[in-house]
């Protein structure tokens, strides 16, 4: 127990020193990187802590998680299942699929702003866009492994299509729909700081931009331990809830 501890704190001090380290011989070199020295950064994060401005731009940023993680689960699952079930439309859109999940979300910035507009929807449509293939290959893995037998007998027992998908296909693949949220998460996290870097006026990506234009690179430091921080909570969430559904 003591060691299951120590061991990640010990990791963790490691980091903070080399971060003291690098910054101090960077503040040698270039006397403004002293700002970026974990005491600065730890005394921006607590007054930033104490005000409401950076919990709104955490908000704002948690909330255009959770609408593209839902734009991608309302497209992903249906498709991965679809996918899965059957194999003219696999062969059909694989090769798509394949070819659409290697290219960057980020580079679809300028085509989604121009196509959007600024605001929430270009960030909307990037963050979906990054967390749909995830959830959709490990819909379709889900589908090709589950127990032909399963199938077999909803249909001996006249169960119609829908029922099928719903009473057994979609429980007998919740572990593999859920392995794939936590990857989506973890991608979308990614994507999410240089996609509220176009056109919104709030955001955790917005405040980092603002915190370089002000010179306020402390507050920048303190910012990037947010997103860190945040990232490793909806990880950990994600990962609690797969142990759980499969230890249920």
């Amino acid at each position: 127990m003591v060691a299951n501890l120590l061991l990640p704190l010990t990791g963790l001090l490691a980091a903070a020193l080399l971060w003291a380290v690098g910054a101090g011989w960077l503040a040698s070199q270039t006397p403004v990187a002293a700002s970026f020295a974990p005491l600065p950064a730890f005394e921006a994060l607590l007054q930033l802590l104490q005000g409401r401005d950076l919990w709104t731009h955490v908000g704002i940023s948690l909330q255009r998680v959770g609408i593209g993680l839902a734009i991608a689960l309302v497209l992903g699952i249906p498709l991965g299942v679809l996918t899965g079930l059957s194999k003219w439309f696999s062969r059909s859109t694989t090769p798509l699929f394949q070819f659409a999940r290697m290219i960057s979300p980020l580079s679809w910035m300028p085509l989604a702003v121009m196509v959007l507009g600024v605001g929430d929807a270009p960030v909307y449509f990037l963050l979906a866009f990054a967390a749909l293939w995830p959830i959709l290959l490990n819909t379709a893995s889900g589908v090709a492994q589950l127990d032909p037998n399963w199938l077999l007998l909803a249909r001996s027992l006249s169960a119609t299509r829908s029922e099928t998908i719903l009473r057994v296909i979609l429980p007998g693949i919740t572990a593999h729909i859920l392995t794939g949220v936590r990857l989506a998460i973890g991608i979308i996290w990614i994507v999410l700081v240089p996609a509220e870097m176009l056109g919104v006026s709030a955001g955790l990506g917005y405040f980092i931009l603002d915190s370089r234009d002000r010179l306020a690179y402390s507050d920048l430091m303190a910012a990037i331990l947010v997103i860190g921080f945040l990232g490793y909570l909806l990880d950990h969430a994600a990962r609690s809830l797969h142990r759980r559904w499969l230890h249920a």
